[in-house]
């Protein structure tokens, strides 16, 4: 059985979930980080010493880091599906799955400042300066996608970690540029009930 550490409103943790929903992997999920504390535990730590959200545990093997479980379970139970089996094709997944980590820090000030800080301490500033960073880099996404379908051309986990990342940006309220290539590119994401279900859900 494979279990997996981590809350719903973890953005890393959707990207497990979401992988692991569209492999139909049966999994148990186990509530840990923020309100729901358990990071901090020495029995936790033993798993990762990060004391990050979300490990993995698939009898007995542990692993952690979001980009690498969405790897490994893809690489171990998708081939051919969100694992590409040309070499090319799954260097540009991996790409992007790379670029996923930078948006997220565009992204980032503005999330945790429009949802995670009450309001009479947000700093405008930093909103600001996120919304336009996050803006431009959206725009690099949406000009690699105007002679394609998803990332790498075909679905695969390459679409997961930024699928989950563009998610949290889209549904904050932030003035956006017009990227008509990523607004077909989420809506067709938006139509996986993985995604759905594990994904699209209100911030918070």
């Amino acid at each position: 059985m494979i279990k997996l550490w981590g809350r719903v409103n973890s953005v890393n943790v959707k990207k497990a979930r979401w992988c692991l929903e569209e492999l139909a992997l049966p999994y148990e999920r186990i509530e840990a980080g923020m309100q729901h504390g358990v990071v901090n535990t020495p029995e936790y730590r033993k798993l990762n010493p990060n004391g990050l959200v979300p490990t993995l545990d698939e009898n007995g093997f542990i692993l952690w880091e979001s980009h690498s479980i969405v790897r490994y379970l893809s690489a171990k139970y998708g081939k051919g599906v969100l694992w590409p089996m040309d070499e090319r094709r799954r260097a540009v997944a991996n790409q992007w799955m790379d670029w996923a980590f930078s948006f997220q820090g565009s992204v980032r000030d503005a999330f945790w400042h429009l949802i995670r800080t009450p309001a009479e301490k947000r700093d405008a500033k930093l909103i600001e300066a996120s919304r336009v960073k996050s803006g431009e880099m959206a725009q690099i996404l949406d000009a690699a996608l105007s002679d394609k379908l998803y990332v790498a051309g075909q679905f695969s986990m390459g679409d997961i970690p930024v699928g989950c990342e563009v998610q949290r940006w889209k549904r904050l309220p932030l003035e956006r540029p017009r990227l008509p290539n990523l607004e077909a590119w989420f809506e067709r994401l938006c139509a996986r009930p993985a995604f759905k279900n594990n994904v699209d859900l209100p911030l918070s």
